[in-house]
């Protein structure tokens, strides 16, 4: 006969961890996340309808989000400079399963990048996120006046429209390493 506290006491641990869910919140990416922990990877989403999609400024400077206008974003780019060279990120919001890795393809204006992109903690869950250094070739990818497909796997497919906001970023990001490197050897030379 099994001893009664063996049995009962993964029952209890059950229990006391089932009452430690957070409060929900009326955060709109926050409602589309799983109120159970998933027991295996998520099921794969549908591609989101990128009709009418635009990049726009974000209010975190050196950064840009896509998505439909008043809705939340589907993506973001930013430039990040820490390091010796600046990278640009790039973010998928969509969810995904903790510890999970991937490619995120980025295919149009006659390039392709294959960008690999982990689960970052995002608010309460995970979503996808990346990075690749500004001088890459593969990142000119953003830079051209034509339609860009983005495909994760599990996460769909966005078709990011045409505009010279990537472009100009992108560039802005490479020569803010230019302009810094230039001042520390003025400042070598000075020496």
């Amino acid at each position: 006969m099994r001893n009664p506290v063996l049995i009962l006491m993964p029952l209890a641990v059950m229990l006391g961890l089932s009452s430690c869910k957070p409060p929900p919140t009326d955060e709109v990416m926050d409602r589309s996340l799983p109120e159970e922990v998933p027991t295996g990877p998520s099921e794969p989403i549908d591609s989101p309808d990128s009709e009418g999609a635009i990049w726009s400024p974000s209010m975190i400077e050196n950064r840009l989000i896509y998505g439909q206008p008043g809705q939340a974003p589907m993506l973001a780019l930013s430039c990040e400079q820490s390091g010796d060279e600046p990278t640009m990120q790039i973010t998928r919001y969509a969810q995904a399963d903790e510890g999970a890795g991937a490619f995120l393809a980025l295919v149009g204006n006659g390039h392709i990048a294959r960008i690999p992109v982990d689960a970052v903690e995002h608010r309460s869950g995970f979503v996808w996120q990346g990075s690749i250094a500004a001088s890459q070739p593969n990142v000119e990818v953003l830079t051209g006046p034509r339609q860009i497909t983005a495909t994760l796997p599990g996460a769909g497919m966005i078709t990011l429209n045409p505009s010279t906001l990537p472009g100009v970023l992108i560039e802005n990001c490479r020569s803010s390493v230019d302009a810094e490197t230039l001042d520390s050897r003025q400042q070598d030379q000075a020496v």
